[in-house]
């Protein structure tokens, strides 16, 4: 039987990873407490949002405010407008963002790193600045109050064509020149090769427009105009809007909200760690 003896330096070892373990539990507890309350809320009764000392486990556990948010809003023809909000944003993104992020990455013209730093420039102005132009851009198109109008201006992002370019620059030359060798041309080079080895970047891009068009206040507010064209962010704050003062139906309504950005994120969180590991391996 062999006895083997614990070292210094081993022990030393296991003493900064039980503390490294016990700061991510910590971390990660204050993180997901906010959710867990959000949750624990949205099951209450009116009288135990309201309780004094405030009340932890829902007694009783009722789902009337889940069926007050059903009653209060047209929640499915809001949830079917963030659908098509954020997938007509996504699939513009993964498109021309790709196309940009591959031009800027591999292709060599007098000025691009210039042209590069000025596109990059554009992430240094606020958002809120564009607004107005872009709505007298929709208003003559006549997109006002309709998902095309509020999907438009997002079809194209700085963000996106940094994060592909980071990414198309990790992939080697020599597939390149292996496939002119082989006869192809420029755009099968792009769609044949390319983009086979760029999924998890276009899956982390994916991920990260759809959990930005899926939060998006600020425009579908002011673009909506009617209820009945409003996503799912915007049409929350209706709850709000009637005074109602219930805060287990504010948390019934948000947490319904978050739900499909939480599956997407599930399902597609290998690939999206990842897509953000390789797009930052390279500058």
């Amino acid at each position: 039987m062999m006895i083997t003896q614990a070292t210094p330096g081993r022990d030393r070892r296991k003493k900064s990873l039980v503390w490294v373990y016990v700061i991510l539990i910590v971390l990660s507890a204050v993180m997901v407490f906010p959710f867990i309350w959000q949750t624990l809320t949205s099951f209450k009764t009116l009288s135990g949002t309201s309780a004094v000392p405030p009340q932890i486990i829902p007694d009783p556990f009722t789902l009337r405010a889940y069926e007050k948010v059903f009653d209060t809003l047209p929640f499915w023809t809001l949830l079917g407008n963030s659908i098509w909000l954020t997938a007509m944003r996504t699939a513009g993104q993964v498109i021309f963002c790709t196309m940009a992020g591959y031009g800027f990455a591999r292709f060599h013209f007098r000025g691009k790193n210039v042209v590069f730093v000025g596109f990059l420039a554009v992430l240094m102005v606020p958002g809120q600045l564009f607004l107005l132009p872009q709505y007298e851009i929709i208003g003559a198109l006549g997109l006002v109050g309709t998902i095309p109008g509020m999907a438009l201006p997002g079809l194209f992002s700085v963000f996106g064509t940094f994060l592909l370019r980071q990414f198309f620059a990790t992939l080697p030359m020599e597939l390149e020149e292996a496939a002119r060798l082989d006869g192809a041309n420029e755009w099968q080079i792009f769609w044949k090769i390319m983009m086979p080895l760029a999924k998890p970047g276009i899956i982390a891009l994916t991920v990260l427009t759809a959990l930005w068009s899926w939060n998006d206040f600020l425009w579908p507010l002011v673009v909506s105009g009617n209820v009945n064209s409003m996503p799912l962010s915007v049409g929350l704050s209706l709850l709000t809007d009637l005074r109602l003062k219930d805060d287990a139906l504010l948390m019934a309504g948000a947490l319904l909200s978050s739900l499909p950005m939480i599956i997407v994120f599930l399902v597609l969180q290998r690939q999206f760690i990842q897509g953000i590991a390789f797009s930052g391996s390279k500058g």
